[in-house]
């Protein structure tokens, strides 16, 4: 059964699937709000392609968009990276725990 939760891990982990949306995304999280005009000023793919990327990386709530006037401009949120660090933290612990598990069983033999 899929949670909420589990949803939105998804949508995040699909966002930064793609070296474009990541590019978009890192260049949001390094200054201060910016507008897919300016986004595609500095990446090598067009102002469609880039407000594209920011849809999916506002449905993952990675972004959020605001008017002003008549841009919107986008702002990092990093809750949802976070949450997505603790997943992958959780899940190598879990790893770790198994990894340690099997050398202790293997140096006892």
């Amino acid at each position: 059964m899929r949670t909420a939760q589990h949803e939105r891990e998804q949508a995040v982990f699909a966002a930064l699937a793609d070296p474009t949306r990541r590019a978009v995304l890192r260049s949001i999280a390094s200054g201060e709000a910016r507008t897919a005009t300016e986004l595609a000023a500095r990446l090598p793919v067009t102002r469609q392609a880039v407000q594209k990327h920011l849809a999916l990386l506002e449905q993952a709530r990675l972004v959020n968009g605001a008017r002003v006037g008549r841009e919107t401009r986008f702002a990092a949120t990093p809750a949802p990276l976070t949450d997505a660090i603790a997943w992958m933290n959780a899940v190598g612990a879990q790893w770790d725990d198994r990894l340690a598990a099997l050398a202790q069983a293997a140096a006892e033999r």
